[in-house]
């Protein structure tokens, strides 16, 4: 498992900075009422001191030694909350205050990732994926089965396709046992994007770094930096389509057909195949159509390494129109 190295540095440096800020702040604070309350800086500096001579006590004195300073700090900090409340501040006053007290912003807590870390790199995660919005519009909870109910097969199929793709998302697991890639087949509106984008928050919750991207925009990509048009940008979107946890690749055979996007289409799916990272592609095509459209070693990988799940039923999307109307 790992996040997306540009997101993790983004929250380190963010809570780098909160830390600085946090301390800095407290500084501020505590320079400002040792200016009104003269006796108070005195008691700081002798909290300073005590503390500074922790470890050399404990190593002449041991325990009881410790003990005896632990005493003396606490009777200070009582005489420091004292003079706070006497002259009108908060007790706290000169406390510094995180954002997250369980980790004090540094992000880990007992060398262990702080649950408030992970949260923010998730939705880095959801704000990098590519699926915006429809992070939380799409999910397995509200995918409707019963757009699916004019035909009893249909329904079956889709029940069948729901429960493998969410305990396919549930059970994601990265390196050992990596997922299998999957090749959604079916018309438009059937709900290969809905259960794609539901799989991808899933599997971004678990921690995992998700690309998702259409066919037109994987290739176009791919031919800004082959022809170098688009700068660092297009590197950078390449190498995570390659190096990506899961990779959901949906609209395939919208591209426009040529040596070089069948070049780049075998070389995505090969690299990611052969490195054990899983995809999951939808597409409209069928399998002859697939075979008129690609090469072979395309749809061999395809239709070999892939499993094959059919999409069938009636385009939920004008479904959905009608109901409008």
């Amino acid at each position: 498992m790992g996040y997306n190295k540009s997101n993790f540095k983004m929250i380190r440096e963010k809570y780098a900075t909160k830390y600085r800020l946090a301390r800095q702040s407290a500084e501020e604070r505590t320079a400002e009422v040792e200016a009104a309350i003269p006796a108070l800086s005195d008691v700081n500096r002798q909290i300073g001191a005590l503390g500074a001579s922790m470890f050399s006590v404990a190593l002449k004195e041991g325990a009881s030694g410790i003990e005896t300073v632990k005493e003396k700090m606490e009777a200070l900090r009582a005489r420091r909350r004292t003079l706070l409340l006497e002259n009108g501040y908060p007790e706290d006053y000169c406390t510094v205050k995180y954002e997250c007290p369980l980790c004090g912003d540094t992000g880990y807590v007992d060398c262990k990732m702080c649950a408030c870390m992970k949260r923010d790199l998730v939705m880095a995660a959801y704000e990098t994926s590519g699926l915006g919005r429809l992070l939380s519009e799409q999910t397995f909870d509200n995918f409707n089965l019963d757009y699916y109910n004019g035909n009893p097969q249909y329904r079956q199929c889709m029940q069948i396709n729901a429960a493998y793709m969410q305990r396919y998302a549930q059970t994601f697991s990265l390196p050992d046992g990596a997922p299998e890639s999957l090749l959604l087949m079916g018309g438009t509106g059937l709900g290969k994007t809905h259960l794609s984008t539901a799989v991808a928050r899933c599997v971004i919750d678990k921690g995992y770094d998700v690309r998702y991207v259409t066919a037109i925009n994987l290739l176009a990509d791919f031919e800004a930096k082959r022809f170098g048009s688009a700068g660092a940008d297009a590197d950078d979107a390449t190498a995570d389509y390659l190096s990506c946890d899961l990779l959901i690749l949906d609209d395939l055979g919208t591209e426009v057909g040529n040596q070089f996007t069948l070049s780049c289409i075998y070389n995505l799916i090969d690299s990611r195949l052969n490195s054990g990272l899983p995809t999951v592609i939808s597409t409209n095509l069928g399998q002859q159509e697939l075979r008129s459209r690609y090469n072979d070693r395309v749809t061999s990988r395809l239709l070999g390494a892939f499993r094959l799940l059919f999409f069938r039923g009636t385009d939920v999307r004008i479904q959905k129109l009608s109901e409008k109307q």
